[in-house]
C-alpha cells in the first residue's frame, strides 16, 4: 500500500509543490493546514490549499492551533522583547508549535511521515538524523530546522531539499502541473506581524521607558525611547549627532535601562554563550568529552539566519543534562565576527551538516561577557 504522510499545507507555491512531489513518489498524501492565526491572510491560506488539495485529489485537513501558537510562540516572542532580548520566532515555532501540530494530525490521520516545504535536507550520521543545507543555498532554511529532535526527524520528508535550481523553478514546475498558487507570492518572516512589529510590541503593553545611550566607557551621547526598540549591531534611528562616524548598538544594561553604543571597530564579538542547546548530527555527550579531553570541539556556527556559518571552537559544554539533550555552550569564534543579539538562535555545523543549536545567552567581547 502507498505510504502514508502528512503534509503542511500554508496555501503557497513551496508546500504546493512538495504534495505533487511526494504523490510523483508514490505517497498518499495528506494535506494538513494548520491555523496559527485567525485572520482574513490565514483564511485565504486554507482556501488556496484546499484549492490545491481538490485539484491533485488529496485528503485536506484543517487543524486549529491558534490556543498552542499564542502561547509557546506569541507569549514568548513579547516576554523576550521585555527582558532586553531580540527573538527569533520562527526556529521556537518549529519545534514548540509548528511541527508538534503536524504531528498530531499526522497521528490523527494515520499517517507515519510528516513533510513540509522547507528548503533542507534529512541525512543519518553516525545513527542519528540531522538536518542538512539545501542544495539550492540561496533558499537554505536548515538553520530554522535546526532543534528538532531525533523522532521528529525519523518521520520528517523534505521534498525541496535535494532541488538545486532554485525558486524560479519550483513555480516554473507549479505552472506546468496547473498549481493555482504558482504566482503566489512568498510569505512575510513573521505571520503574525502586519506593519511594524514595535507597533504589536505596544498593542500587547510594552512601552518600555526612556533612558540614556552611552558609550563603552560610560560617556552619555544621547536618549533612547525603551530597550526593546533597539537591536544589537543597529545603526540607524539612534539619532545621536556630532560623532566623526556611525555608532553601533553593542550593548543594553537593563537594569539601569542603559542602550550601549560603539563604533565599528569596536562593534565585533569574539564569542557568545549559549542556553538550551539542542544536538541532532552529534550527541552532546560527544561534544563535552571532546571540549574536556582536547580543550574544544571545531565546529563552524551562524550566529543570525541571515548570516554564512563562522569557524569556531565549543570550548565548554555542559552535558549534565544530556539525557533531556538540553545543554549550557560558550563558543569561541576562529575571527571576530559582525554582533548578533541575544535571543537570537546559535546553530552549530560540521561542512553542511546541522550538529545542533540553542539560544544565544549573551556575548562575548575581548574575552568578556556581554549583553
Amino acid at each position: 500500500m502507498p505510504r502514508r504522510v502528512a503534509l503542511g499545507m500554508s496555501g503557497g507555491v513551496d508546500s504546493s509543490v512538495s504534495a505533487r512531489m511526494l504523490m510523483d513518489a508514490g505517497f498518499d498524501v495528506v494535506g494538513v493546514t494548520c491555523v496559527f492565526v485567525d485572520d482574513e491572510a490565514t483564511r485565504h491560506a486554507v482556501a488556496d490549499a484546499r484549492a490545491v488539495a481538490d485539484m491533485l485529489g488529496i485528503a485536506h485537513v484543517v487543524k486549529d492551533c491558534t490556543e498552542r501558537f499564542s502561547c509557546t510562540v506569541v507569549d514568548p516572542f513579547v516576554e523576550a522583547y521585555a527582558s532586553g532580548e531580540t527573538p527569533s520566532p520562527c526556529v521556537a515555532c518549529n519545534r514548540s508549535c509548528k511541527i508538534p501540530s503536524l504531528i498530531e494530525a499526522a497521528d490523527e490521520q494515520g499517517c507515519p511521515f510528516i513533510a513540509t516545504g522547507h528548503y533542507a535536507k534529512v541525512v543519518r550520521r553516525d545513527g542519528r538524523f540531522a538536518i542538512a543545507r539545501a542544495a539550492y543555498l540561496p533558499k537554505d532554511q536548515s538553520y530554522m530546522l535546526s532543534l528538532l529532535s531525533q523522532d521528529v526527524l525519523a518521520r520528517l520528508l523534505l521534498p525541496l531539499g535535494s532541488i538545486a535550481q532554485g525558486k524560479a523553478y519550483i513555480r516554473d514546475l507549479a505552472a506546468s502541473w496547473g498549481l493555482p498558487v504558482a504566482s503566489k507570492s512568498d510569505s512575510q518572516d513573521i505571520c503574525f506581524i502586519h506593519g511594524s512589529h514595535l507597533d504589536f510590541l505596544s498593542e500587547r503593553g510594552l512601552a518600555g521607558r526612556r533612558g540614556a545611550i552611552v558609550t563603552l566607557d560610560g560617556r552619555v551621547v544621547g536618549s533612547h525611547e525603551g530597550l526593546h526598540r533597539y537591536t544589537m549591531g543597529q545603526r540607524k534611528g539612534l539619532d545621536i549627532g556630532g560623532a566623526p562616524e556611525p555608532y553601533y548598538v553593542v550593548g543594553k544594561r537593563f537594569e539601569e535601562n542603559e542602550l550601549v553604543v560603539a563604533f565599528v571597530s569596536e562593534a565585533s564579538i569574539d564569542g557568545v554563550c549559549v542556553k538550551d542547546a539542542l544536538w541532532q548530527a552529534v550527541s552532546p555527550d560527544v561534544v563535552a568529552e571532546a571540549c574536556k579531553a582536547d580543550g574544544s570541539f571545531p565546529c563552524s556556527v551562524k550566529l543570525r539566519y541571515r548570516q554564512n556559518a563562522a569557524p569556531c571552537r565549543i570550548v565548554h559544554c555542559d552535558a549534565a543534562d544530556a539525557s533531556a539533550g538540553a545543554t549550557r555552550v560558550r563558543i569561541e569564534l576562529e575571527e571576530p565576527q559582525a554582533t548578533t543579539a541575544p535571543g537570537q538562535y546559535a546553530v552549530f555545523y560540521d561542512d553542511d551538516v546541522v550538529l545542533g543549536g540553542g539560544v544565544i545567552e549573551s556575548l562575548t567581547r575581548n574575552g568578556r561577557d556581554i549583553r
